[in-house]
Parts: C-alpha cells; sequence; structure tokens
C-alpha cells in the first residue's frame, strides 16, 4: 500500500499537504517572477536589446543543462541532501527564495543601456533558475513516487492547484499594492515578504514529505539487484549516457517533449508579455490600472479553479483528450479575435485572460502524462527505483529553452517596429510609428496562439498512453 493512500480515510491528507506547501510556495514567486521581471528590466532598468539577448542566451543554455545534471544527480547521487527529495526541498528552499530577490534590487542606478543591468539580468535568471530546479525536480520527482494509482495522482493534483490558486494571488496583491510596478518600493517590500513566505512553504515540505523509495533506498541490509547496484554505484558519463537514450527512445515521451516545448513557449509569451500588450493594445479608459491588475490575477488564479472544478472530466475522459481539447479552442479563439479586430478591447482583455487560463490550467495536467512515463520506463527496464527526476529533467532539457526563445524573438519583433521608443507611453499619440506598433502586437496576440496550437495538436496525437485513467491493474503498489 502506498504512502499516499494510508491516510486517506482521514480527512485532510498530511502527505499530500506537505507535497503541495511546496507548490504554494514556489507558486508565490515564480509567478512574480515571470510576470515581471522582462518589464522590469526594459522599462525600469533600461537594458539595451543586446544585452537582453545576450542574458537570454546564456539563461538558456544553462537552464537547458542544469535540468538533467540535476535530474542524474537526484537520482544516482549517495548524497542524502541531493538523493532524498525532501532533503533537496529542505535544503534548497531557503537558496530559493534568496534567489528570487535578486532581480528586484538594483546594483546601482543603472542609466540607459548600462552593462551592468545585463550581468544582473544572468546572475538573476541563472541563479533562480538553477534553485528553482533542484527544488522543483525533487517535488516533481515526489509526484511519480508519492503513489503510482491514478486516483491518487489525480488527488495530488488536487490539492495541488489549491496551493497553486493560493499562491498564484501574488501577482494579483502585488499589482494592487504596487500599482502594476509604478510604486517600486511598495513592489520591493512585497518581494521580500513573499521570498520569506514561500522558504516557510517549502520547508514544510522538507520536514513532512517522504518518498516510497526513501526506505528502499537507505536499507543497507536488503540484498540489491544488479540494476540497483549500478544505479547507485556513483556518477559516471557512460550511465547518464545510456540512462539518457533509454529515456529518449520511448517515443511516447519524444511526443510529450515536443507538445510541450511549444506549451512553455506559449506559457512565457503570455507571462512576460501580457501586461505590455495589454498597456498598448487596451486604453487606460477602457479598462483603468485597477481593472488589469484584476485581469491579470485572474490569468494567473483562474486556472486552478479551472482545473479543480474539472475534476471530474478529467476522471472521465483523461487527460490525453482535455490537453487536445484545450489546442483546439486556443486556435478558435485566436480565430475569432482575429476576425473581430483590435477595436474590441473588452474581448481583448478577456482573450488575453483566457489564454492564460487555458494554456496554465493544460500544463498543470502535464505531470500525469510524465507519471504514466516513468511507469513504462520502470516497467520495461525493470527498474529497482523509478528515473523521476531524469525524466522530468531530460524533458526540461528540451523544453526549457523555449522560456528564452519566446522573450528573445518577441522582443526583436516588436522593437523593429519602434517598442523601445514608444515603450514609456502605453497609448502614444496615433502616429504612424505607434499604428504600427500596436498593429504588430495584435498579430502576435492572435497568430503567435494559432499557429503554436496547430503544432502542438500535431505533436500531440500520436501519444499512445490515453487511457491511464481507465486502467487500475497497472497501479499496483509493491
Amino acid at each position: 500500500m502506498d504512502i499516499f493512500r494510508r491516510s486517506i480515510d482521514f480527512g485532510l491528507n498530511p502527505a499530500a499537504v506537505a507535497y503541495a506547501m511546496t507548490t504554494l510556495g514556489s507558486a508565490m514567486i515564480n509567478n512574480v517572477f515571470s510576470f515581471y521581471y522582462v518589464k522590469l528590466f526594459l522599462n525600469k532598468y533600461k537594458i539595451s536589446e543586446g544585452a537582453f539577448h545576450q542574458s537570454q542566451v546564456v539563461y538558456m543554455v544553462w537552464n537547458a543543462i542544469n535540468d538533467p545534471l540535476f535530474g542524474y544527480l537526484q537520482d544516482n547521487s549517495r548524497v542524502p541532501c541531493c538523493s532524498q527529495r525532501r532533503l533537496s526541498i529542505l535544503y534548497g528552499a531557503p537558496l530559493y527564495s534568496l534567489a528570487f530577490l535578486l532581480a528586484w534590487f538594483p546594483w546601482r542606478t543603472y542609466t540607459p543601456g548600462d552593462w551592468l543591468s545585463g550581468l544582473h539580468l544572468t546572475v538573476a535568471l541563472c541563479a533562480f533558475d538553477a534553485m528553482l530546479t533542484f527544488v522543483l525536480l525533487a517535488q516533481c520527482a515526489l509526484f511519480a513516487e508519492m503513489s503510482s494509482h491514478h486516483q491518487s495522482r489525480l488527488r495530488l493534483i488536487n490539492y495541488n492547484q489549491v496551493a497553486s490558486l493560493l499562491g498564484s494571488s501574488s501577482v494579483l496583491f502585488c499589482g494592487m499594492l504596487s500599482r502594476n510596478m509604478e510604486d517600486f518600493a511598495s513592489f520591493q517590500a512585497f518581494a521580500v515578504l513573499i521570498a520569506v513566505l514561500s522558504c516557510v512553504c517549502m520547508l514544510y515540505t522538507g520536514l513532512h514529505s517522504e518518498s516510497r523509495f526513501d526506505n528502499k533506498a537507505s536499507g543497507s541490509d536488503a540484498p540489491r539487484s544488479a540494476d540497483e547496484t549500478s544505479h547507485q554505484s556513483g556518477c559516471s558519463v557512460s550511465m547518464l549516457k545510456t540512462l539518457t537514450w533509454q529515456i529518449l527512445s520511448n517515443r511516447d515521451f519524444l511526443h510529450f517533449v515536443c507538445m510541450n516545448f511549444f506549451q512553455v513557449f506559449m506559457l512565457a509569451f503570455f507571462n512576460n508579455f501580457t501586461m505590455i500588450f495589454a498597456e498598448h493594445l487596451i486604453p487606460p479608459d477602457v479598462l483603468p490600472s485597477v481593472a488589469k491588475s484584476i485581469m491579470y490575477g485572474a490569468g494567473f488564479i483562474c486556472p486552478q479553479l479551472l482545473v479543480l472544478s474539472c475534476r471530474n472530466v478529467i476522471q472521465d475522459l483523461g487527460y490525453y483528450r482535455l490537453i487536445l481539447f484545450t489546442f483546439y479552442t486556443e486556435v478558435g479563439m485566436a480565430a475569432l479575435m482575429l476576425a473581430l479586430g483590435p477595436q474590441h478591447y473588452y474581448f481583448m482583455a478577456f482573450f488575453l485572460t483566457a489564454n492564460m487560463v487555458i494554456i496554465q490550467a493544460a500544463f498543470s495536467l502535464f505531470g500525469l502524462p510524465l507519471a504514466d512515463i516513468i511507469d513504462t520506463d520502470l516497467q520495461k527496464y525493470k527498474r529497482s527505483s523509478p528515473l523521476s527526476s531524469m525524466v522530468f529533467g531530460t524533458n526540461a532539457l528540451f523544453t526549457k529553452p523555449s522560456q528564452s526563445l519566446a522573450p528573445m524573438i518577441v522582443l526583436t519583433v516588436l522593437n523593429q517596429f519602434g517598442y523601445e521608443q514608444l515603450k514609456d507611453a502605453a497609448r502614444g499619440s496615433n502616429d504612424r510609428a505607434a499604428e504600427s506598433l500596436h498593429s504588430v502586437m495584435f498579430y502576435l496576440v492572435c497568430l503567435v496562439p494559432m499557429c503554436v496550437a496547430a503544432l502542438q495538436a500535431l505533436a500531440w496525437r500520436p501519444f499512445s498512453i490515453r487511457n491511464s485513467h481507465t486502467v487500475d491493474i497497472k497501479y499496483l503498489d509493491g
């Protein structure tokens, strides 16, 4: 009987609560970071386009490399702070919260194009992503290892969504308290507050969570299979290559990675630029600052409400069909927005918010296919313990670069049409340059989701693990 199901009859599940506390803590800081850092460095720190691109390239390389390396380390290291999931979270949490604060405190008063602002962005991105990866890889591994029963995993997702719902409200409160970062001192104070709160939440996970494989890994008296001995014999390049190739040879994993690459791209696209698009495409007399703050907050809060309200649908239809349906919905909404035109401001606000909600809600289910892929790999190679962190890390190796590609591509396009000169005026004069910029923004908002969602549907359709929600026999725990 697995850890998660032992306490299933006692109301709140302690194991699930402990797991979800890391989601609560990380949601507080991740959403604020992803939503505000681009605008901060572009509009307040006045970073040059060249320095911004250089920082994103360094971040893209580091972002791709650190996930499989940390994944391999966590799955193969004998050091407890790396090999035990809860200890990785326990020791990584304080550094994770500290890394979050790096971006919000300038190293000096920056002048436009200051080289130090570029270095600041590089350090902030790499440090934050390193600690995010170390902590959240361990949490992702816990998702697959706390239980192999589909119902238990769905329950974990529900706990996770409640925690994410609470944590995502940080964007709403941050926007309202700082007037969408206009009051920068209040923004900095709020950042410190949520950094402390997030650290406390993640420490709770580190103290109270447990993997089904912790005791198996630490039991020195039990006899070990040859596979287990080699799996824990230490880190080597040849073993890393072998294990990575075994993961990459799974066709379902490849289809998932293809689809997920574009999903991460779309998350970065809307998280980084929704505020900029809204300020330029929706006049302040249509939606004032407070209304826009509520709109931004809804984009982070409503995905969790949507997932929680669709719990029975997820169980009945399965994640495969629901994820595919979201792609068709995105294509349809984008086509409708394109047909209506940029003057329908209220629909534009709804469209931007709905895209954030649907994309994030679908992304919240991605732990389920990855967990099924981990189960398949465990059974196929008869492993003594799953390569949970490596599977999540290898997935990130190919998908995380899109987090940098999205802002680089969009900023390059916008600057070709004068954004760098017009960015300080959300609704500039009705000259030709401003109209051209707003027209390009509108087409980006419509065409990027339409084309990307169509590509995702093509990549996702061949995925073969479609009915795990109806097959209980494979969820027998040892």
